[in-house]
């Protein structure tokens, strides 16, 4: 059993996992839909994985990778979720491109603050109901998707899921802005692209589509304003209960309230948010549902069980994967973000660059980020952050924005549409240039 949990077979649940992830939402929707059938699936492939991992003796590595990854990364999420889910963006002024430009420009800002998924909710709505009126509107859903629901999230572990997971593994919490270059970079070429299609597009605009643009206007209003000082709370907790501050947290010695302290204020931050907010403005308004988040939750219980035995493997036959320059770690990552998910494409890849042989390493620099080359730290976060935009699977917000806009009767492209219209033709240019100049 320990030959077989250290060979190359012992990534096939996690590569099984992540294909049904990838595959299933494309040719069985409506079955995929349901959460009890992702529950099975994951439970399906986790269960025979643990028992494999307990018996081969790696029972330490699944333990630290349930109670030390899983539990953080699903209760950040979940505080998350809450928190943003109480606060509403209500209103309706005129769609004109520069007015479209500030909406994805904010969401972008915002969307290393409050999470992609927080962002991509709280502006998706108002900023479709500010666009009703007008005929040409499906750039803008696309455009937001890239912009607020993937690329602003760079800046902090709050950002993306892929970043925070990084952060657990030795990464500052301001290390992440040292992205700002590229973060900027990729996001004002993108608003400047918005900006002049957006333009070209409300020039062929009808007249009356205009009209009726001017006719309907309500001014934004903002509620559930009390969610904004908890959000402010999970900032400081991520940022300042960790073991760099608090070394206690990482004995293994220490009592449960202190190794899950951050945990604890994160979940009482949850519960006030629950507890505070009206009714009406989380239920009603933001049409909130647990569902989200209970997937989120099942799913990686599988990704993260799976995931253990592959990242041992990964890091024990790093140095024969040929991975010898930055760019190579950009694109592989990039790649398996825009199919999979970015969040364990970012750790397996982090995984691979600490199993390089301390030559390899070296040639990359000896500034040493979270135990890897900063330089490859750097390509992994914007290989996993930015390609997760390049098509509706490869980060969650995306399938959510598609979602609503469909419900508010937007003819949103289809997934190789998506590709063909969009992420091929817009992105990926602006990643490769990326690359070039940062990497």
């Amino acid at each position: 059993m320990q030959e077989l949990v250290h060979s190359a077979w012992s990534m096939i649940p996690f590569a099984l996992m992540l294909l049904v992830i990838a595959v299933a939402p494309l040719i069985v929707a409506e079955w995929w839909d349901k959460n009890k059938h992702k529950l099975a699936v994951s439970l399906l492939l986790a269960i025979p994985t643990a028992v494999c991992l307990v018996m081969g003796g790696m029972a330490k590595e699944l333990e630290h990778q349930l109670l030390s990854d899983y539990i953080p990364f699903i209760v950040l999420l979940m505080s998350l979720y809450v928190i943003t889910g109480g606060i509403h963006l209500s209103g309706d002024i005129k769609a004109k491109p520069w007015v479209n430009t500030l909406f994805l420009a904010i969401g972008w800002v915002l969307a290393s603050i409050m999470g992609t998924t927080g962002a991509a909710m709280l502006l998706i709505r108002p900023l479709l109901t500010t666009n009703q009126q007008r005929e040409h509107k499906v750039h803008t859903v696309l455009f937001f998707i890239a912009l607020v629901a993937n690329c602003g999230g760079l800046l902090t572990p709050l950002g993306d899921p892929p970043l925070f997971m990084l952060f657990l593994r030795g990464a500052e919490f301001t290390w992440f802005a040292s992205l700002f270059p590229q973060w900027l970079f990729a996001g004002c070429v993108l608003l400047m692209t918005y900006f002049a299609l957006d333009s070209y597009y409300y020039k062929r605009e009808h007249w009356t589509s205009l009209s009726a643009d001017a006719r309907e206007h309500k001014p934004l209003k903002i509620l559930g304003k009390t969610n904004v000082v908890y959000l402010v709370g999970v900032i400081l907790s991520v940022a300042f209960i960790h073991p760099g501050y608090i070394p206690q947290m990482a004995d293994a010695s220490s009592p449960l309230w202190i190794r899950y302290m951050r945990e604890i204020v994160l979940l009482l931050l949850m519960l006030m948010s629950l507890f505070t907010t009206k009714h009406h403005v989380r239920y009603e308004l933001n049409k909130y549902s647990w569902a989200p988040i209970n997937e989120v939750a099942v799913l990686f219980f599988g990704i993260f069980v799976t995931m253990t035995p592959a990242l041992a493997y990964l890091n024990d036959h790093a140095a024969a994967l040929g991975l010898s320059h930055t760019w190579q770690f950009y694109y592989a990552t990039g790649a398996l973000s825009s199919f999979l998910d970015n969040t364990p494409t970012a750790v397996a890849f982090h995984s691979v660059a600490s199993g390089l042989t301390p030559e390899q390493l070296t040639a990359f620099g000896t500034n040493f980020v979270a135990g890897i080359p900063e330089l490859l730290l750097q390509a992994i976060c914007l290989g996993a952050v930015f390609f997760g935009a390049m098509t509706y699977i490869g980060n969650g917000p995306n399938f959510m924005v598609k979602a609503i806009a469909e419900e508010s009767g937007v003819k949103m492209p289809s997934f190789f549409g998506y590709m063909l219209k969009f992420s091929l033709i817009v992105l990926l240019p602006v990643y490769i240039l990326v690359q070039l100049i940062f990497l």
